[in-house]
This record gives C-alpha cells, sequence and structure tokens, in this order.
C-alpha cells in the first residue's frame, strides 16, 4: 500500500504500516486504528469514519496477539470482520494485578509517553522511575508533567527533581486547567501524533485532556485534601482526538490510574534510566556482585564518596530484583503454554 489517504494520514498511519500489505490484500481489506477497547469489541475509526466490531481473532498465539487502543487492524471490506492485527512500533504492557499468568496491554503505536505527576504530596520518585523504564524499555520518548504546581509554595522543587533523574529529560511544567500554560506540550501533538497519559489516580491527567481538546467531556474529580490521592476517573482506555487549535490533528490516549505498575522484561529500559549506577557497577571486582559484603564493591565505594545517592541505588536494586522474578515467571508461562501447545498437537 503506496498511497497514504488524509484520514489515514490523521490517524497515524506511515510507511512502517503500510509495508505490511500486499497489493492483493489491500484490495479485500482495508486499514483501521483502534480507538477504544470494550468487553468482546473494539472501536475503530478508518476511511469510512468510525464503528464497532467485533475483537475475536481468527488466531490468538501470545498473549500479545489481540487488539488494544492505539492498534492498527485489517478487516474485510464486506464483513467488516478483523483479519488480522498489524506489526506495532510500540507496545505498552504489563503484568496483570492478580494474575501473573495474563498481560495487560496498555496501548500500541505510541510516539510520545506523557509521565503525568503533580506536584504535591503525591510526587514519587521511584513511580516516575518506574514509567521511565517501561518508556525507555518500548522505546517511546517520554516528557515528564508537573501539574498543580499552582498549590505549592517551591514548585521548582518538583521539576528539578524531576529533571535529576536522567540527564536530558524533558520535564513541563504546567496548570492543566489553563490552556496557556498547556500550549507548552503543542510540539509532541502534532499531525497523526500519538500522545499516551499515565500517572497515578488524582494527578490531573483528566484535566489536562480535557484542556488540550478543548473540552469538558471526561469526567473529574478532586483529590482527598489529607493524602493528595485521587479516585480512577478514567475507566476505559481509548484515543481523544484534538480537533483545535496548536494541537490539531494529534491523538492522546488517556489510561487509568495506575499507582501499582509492575516491571517484567525491561532489562534495558533498567540500564538506561539508572545508567549511572549501572556505569558504576561495572567497575565491581565481581561480575555477580552482590553490592552487599563482597569486597572491592564499586557501588558501595560510590555511595561512601557521596558519587551515588544511596535511595537511587536502593530504587535500582528493587526494580532490577522485580524485573528478574517477573521476567522468571514470565518465561515459566510461556514454557507451560508451549508445552500446551505441544500436547495439542500431538
Amino acid at each position: 500500500m503506496n498511497t497514504i489517504s488524509a484520514a489515514l494520514a490523521e490517524l497515524g498511519w506511515t510507511s512502517f504500516f503500510g509495508k505490511q500489505i500486499s497489493v492483493e490484500e489491500f484490495g479485500a481489506c482495508t486499514p483501521v486504528r483502534v480507538i477504544s477497547v470494550h468487553r468482546g469489541r473494539v472501536t475503530i475509526a478508518g476511511e469510512a469514519g468510525e464503528e464497532s466490531i467485533s475483537s475475536r481473532m481468527p488466531a490468538c498465539g501470545e498473549a500479545d496477539d489481540r487488539p488494544t487502543v492505539g492498534d492498527w487492524l485489517l478487516i474485510d471490506r464486506g464483513t467488516r470482520n478483523l483479519v488480522r492485527l498489524l506489526a506495532r512500533t510500540s507496545l505498552f504492557k504489563r503484568p496483570a494485578p492478580g494474575d501473573d499468568r495474563r498481560t495487560q496491554l496498555i496501548a500500541a503505536n505510541v510516539d510520545t509517553l506523557f509521565i503525568v505527576t503533580s506536584g504535591n504530596q503525591d510526587f514519587n520518585l521511584a513511580r516516575l522511575e518506574r514509567y521511565l523504564v517501561l518508556a525507555r524499555e518500548t522505546g517511546v520518548q517520554p516528557v515528564v508533567v508537573v501539574t498543580k504546581t499552582d498549590l505549592s509554595a517551591t514548585p521548582d522543587h518538583f521539576v528539578d527533581a524531576a529533571r535529576a533523574l536522567q540527564s536530558g529529560l524533558h520535564v513541563v511544567r504546567v496548570d492543566g486547567r489553563d490552556p496557556t500554560s498547556s500550549a507548552g506540550l503543542a510540539a509532541y501533538c502534532g499531525f497523526g501524533e500519538t500522545v499516551a497519559l499515565v500517572g497515578s489516580s488524582g494527578v490531573g491527567k483528566s484535566t489536562l485532556v480535557n484542556t488540550l481538546r478543548g473540552s469538558d467531556q471526561i469526567a473529574t474529580q478532586a483529590v482527598r485534601d489529607d493524602d493528595g490521592k485521587g479516585r480512577h476517573t478514567t475507566t476505559v482506555r481509548e484515543m481523544h482526538r484534538l480537533a483545535g487549535g496548536a494541537h490539531r490533528g494529534g491523538w492522546l490516549i488517556d489510561t487509568p490510574g495506575m499507582r501499582e505498575l509492575q516491571m517484567s522484561e525491561v532489562a534495558s529500559g533498567v540500564t538506561e534510566v539508572f545508567d549511572d549506577v549501572m556505569a558504576v557497577a561495572l567497575e565491581c571486582r565481581f561480575t555477580n556482585c552482590g553490592h552487599g559484603d563482597e569486597p572491592a564493591c564499586a557501588i558501595r565505594r560510590a555511595i561512601a564518596d557521596g558519587d551515588l545517592d544511596p535511595a537511587r541505588v536502593d530504587r535500582w536494586r528493587k526494580l532490577d530484583l522485580e524485573d528478574n522474578v517477573n521476567t522468571g515467571i514470565v518465561a515459566g508461562r510461556r514454557a507451560r503454554g508451549g508445552k500446551a501447545g505441544s500436547a495439542r498437537r500431538g
């Protein structure tokens, strides 16, 4: 498929997806993008507009082989049935809460990740690092968006703390209710660009989406006064069209608040976010150094010399351990699935 219609281009269609479709296949099928996911169905958008179809796949092997918001699909032009899922440029996922046998897909084909955090008592460096690891592992540009700084006497403190997490990290301070303040995010929301928002409940994601869209259609709730935490207001992952102003043609994917974000298969993301700690660890005498009582441990020496923050090292060790444990669980699950599949084929 060599030509791109204006409707598909606005939805984010690029040559990456076009190269996956043969001329013969395009004659029988049409590409559409998943706008939202519901139980057993997906809302799609394409050259013919929006519609709802069954999300049932003709064949589903791996857990990732099912549609999520932001995906590109091929559907039959006549029956409107789903034919296949196109390869993704990026995929955000996590182990399903409370069930290590399942994977929860969050969003696909995202260009930029807005990591939204509030400049109040809910500000949490460990949580920000988790989202940064997720972004780096997926290959998506992260931007930390600090909201509600109007409620703080020292708003620059939160911005500086976020910037210190990684060299070159983009950090933007906004008042989510003010279109003028939020206009600084326009550079990431251009024509056909897809931005996903993540962050815990109550940090102002829905307010920010409403402001960027110039609409108040998404419900918002006030945070609790005692701890600054909020209630979940977004319950469905869906894409929102940015139809006006500097953001014309861009897309936002809002996600339910994820306070507990487990990591798995994110080793390269951890390495990139904690590159300063990893560089020091390479200087340890033993390659399997546990950075405890081992002799000539470069990590302990760097902490003692004031070159590494012990709190940051602790966060790195926790994420690294969590990744190793959860990745082992995922590998075991795949092995069990492979054996079951072989038994069925036999």
